[in-house]
């Protein structure tokens, strides 16, 4: 089993994601946006499998500061930009499991998958 963990190592749900996993005996290995960034063609494949709507993290500081332009008339393709130029916008953690994204972190769904 091939375990990735994505996103930014200071996001408070992304520590709670990695303790249970720490904690669990589960390896995996992490991605940090902010250093590793993240390509389009990843951002098409999560799309394609969870939906933009799921993925773009809306409720977040990074969205609200967003131009308004941006903001307004989202579409798969601009959430891709969105996403790829500021990696924040993208909800956390993804987690890759045998290339099934789980997006967001709740124990007992972590629990479910392992």
């Amino acid at each position: 089993m091939t375990v990735q963990l994505y996103g930014i190592p200071n996001c408070d749900t992304m520590k709670k994601a990695r303790t249970w996993l720490d904690q669990q005996g589960v390896a995996y290995r992490f991605h940090n946006y902010k250093t590793d960034g993240i390509d389009e063609a990843t951002l098409r494949r999560w799309v394609d499998q969870v939906g933009w709507e799921v993925l773009l993290n809306r409720a977040g500081t990074t969205f609200r500061k967003l131009d308004e332009a941006d903001r307004q008339d989202i579409d798969a393709g601009k959430a891709i930009r969105l996403m790829q130029a500021q990696p924040s916008l993208i909800k956390r953690p993804v987690l890759d499991r045998d290339g099934t994204l789980t997006v967001g972190f709740k124990p007992e769904r972590y629990a479910e998958i392992f």
